[in-house]
């Protein structure tokens, strides 16, 4: 039973569990010198063996931290795939204030954590990804938090209701005031850094906002541009080293333009250097091309 409940739990198991199982504390005493349990906190076990996957550690930490507790802040953001995991300690919530710190698991307590953003997911108990986006509104920047939001968004892991929602249940939570200021200023989904980067720079110099990757049927062919103002018939594409550096995707560029620009569109090309670089000289070409003033 116990194996059963490992292979359920990424090979993490509890004292509690295993009592549950019917195994009692000599027992466990007994597969402790025999190498079938592991001890990664105090009453938490790996199962066969004690080389922890990333998915172990964060249930290991969960485990240990209570049967209320659940995965949260950064880890959250990883196991959703919103963040990369770049190490550290697994960081988990419990949803009430006091109990004792653990070692190697940076804890949080919440007295505002409601039961319905707590999902388990692939054998853990995991804040949700708009509970994960409001708790991480206290430690990221507001432009980190704007570009893991951003790309939720056009990953289909988050939606603005989902985060209206988490608002309105933990109104005073202290990540609330930065969530609310990132949806009033609009959320507009992009799917890399220079998209990112390049929206806030065409806001922060007052041009109208673009539709971004929006889809575009010419002939009997449907493409997406990066930005199109359709009405000025305007598209921006970004050329990014890792997506525009080869010799099919440089074809598949040429074509789009040429098809683009059959059909009446112009077609204004901004690499990564000439954004971050020349920002000033790329914010005077768009106006330019745009029919604005300088």
């Amino acid at each position: 039973m116990v194996a059963a409940l490992a292979a359920e739990q990424n090979d993490i198991v509890s004292v509690r569990q295993c009592n549950e199982c019917g195994l009692n504390s000599s027992a466990i005493t007994v597969r402790v010198r025999r190498g079938q349990l592991h001890r990664i906190h105090r009453g938490v076990y790996a199962v066969g063996t004690n080389a922890l996957t990333l998915r172990a550690t964060f249930t290991a930490a969960v485990l240990a931290c209570g049967a209320d507790a659940a995965l949260s802040h950064r880890s959250a953001a990883a196991w959703h795939a919103m963040l990369k995991w770049h190490g550290g300690l697994p960081d988990v919530i419990v949803p009430r204030s006091g109990g004792r710190a653990i070692r190697a698991i940076r804890s949080h307590r919440s007295t505002s954590l409601d039961p319905f953003d707590v999902w388990r997911r692939e054998g853990i108990l995991v804040t949700s990804p708009a509970r994960t986006v409001l708790d991480l509104a206290v430690e990221l920047s507001p432009k980190a938090l704007r570009r893991m939001v951003r790309q939720a968004f056009a990953d289909r892991i988050l939606s603005a209701r989902q985060l209206h929602d988490v608002l309105a249940r933990s109104p005073r939570h202290p990540g609330a005031a930065r969530l609310r200021a990132l949806l009033a200023d609009g959320y507009v989904p992009t799917r890399s850094e220079l998209e990112d980067r390049a929206l806030d720079l065409l806001l922060a110099a007052g041009i109208e906002r673009p539709e971004v990757n929006p889809q575009l049927v010419l002939g009997e062919r449907a493409i997406e541009p990066d930005l199109l103002w359709r009405e000025r018939r305007l598209v921006v594409e970004l050329d990014g080293a890792t997506w525009h550096n080869d010799r099919l995707a440089r074809e598949d560029d040429a074509e789009r333009q040429a098809l683009l620009e059959a059909h009446g569109y112009r077609v204004l090309r901004i690499t990564w250097r000439q954004l971050v670089d020349h920002p000033r000289q790329t914010i005077a070409r768009i106006r330019a091309a745009l029919g604005l003033e300088a």
